[in-house]
């Protein structure tokens, strides 16, 4: 795995409308660094996301990722990055079982030992018995599941969690934070959005409060 800095430099985001999300914001984050990025909702975590997750554009400033601009070459820097959106768009008639073989296939990662850490991350997750159903029947707790296995199946430089534990049971969050630890172990950035959690495990090292300046 590459271990890069991913910089935000001089970042403003202004909507349209007018409304200004952030200005001239700079930061950085380095390899093994567990972000909390903690909130009202409204107050900007989301667009911080999308922005680092190529969703959205900066109105000024910069994001690399080590010497790459992160918005002009997308296509490289999202190949390193594992991404839970709070609103699953996952597709509905995949299963979890190919939803995860189609993620390493498309980065080229498939091998002789793929099937096994598919099943792997499934049992952790302790997506059972629905694993080879379409997604489409699933609850929501089960989609949030086959969300974070398709981000943490190719165990990214970089994790972008837009409130990865909503929807959850106590059981699933508790196997959802060990995945945290194991990527932190092995210094990947991880940066969660929240406007509830609270870290009590000590995994998250760093806070940012929003709204940010």
């Amino acid at each position: 795995m590459e271990k890069k800095t991913l910089r935000i430099e001089d970042v403003t985001k202004q909507y349209r409308a007018g409304k200004v999300v952030f200005t001239n914001i700079t930061t950085a984050f380095n390899p093994g660094d567990a972000v909390l990025l903690t909130g009202p909702n409204g107050s900007g975590k989301t667009t911080f996301l999308k922005l680092i997750s190529v969703n959205t554009f900066p109105t000024k400033g910069t994001l690399l990722y080590g010497d790459l601009n992160i918005h002009e070459k997308p296509y490289l820097f999202l190949k390193h990055v594992g991404l839970v959106h709070d609103e699953e768009a996952l597709p509905q008639h995949m299963s979890a079982v190919e939803l995860l073989e189609w993620v390493l296939r498309s980065r080229k990662l498939w091998n002789d030992e793929s099937a096994e850490k598919i099943t792997a991350i499934l049992d952790h997750l302790e997506l059972d018995e629905s694993r080879n159903d379409e997604i489409g029947t699933y609850s929501t707790g089960m989609r949030k599941k086959a969300q974070i296995a398709a981000a943490f199946i190719t165990e990214p430089s970089v994790l972008v969690l837009d409130e990865p534990l909503r929807g959850l049971d106590q059981s699933a969050t508790v196997k959802v934070k060990e995945l945290f630890q194991q990527a932190v172990d092995r210094e990947a950035i991880l940066l969660m959005a929240s406007h509830a959690e609270r870290d009590k495990d000590g995994i998250f090292k760093k806070v940012m409060e929003f709204p940010l300046g």
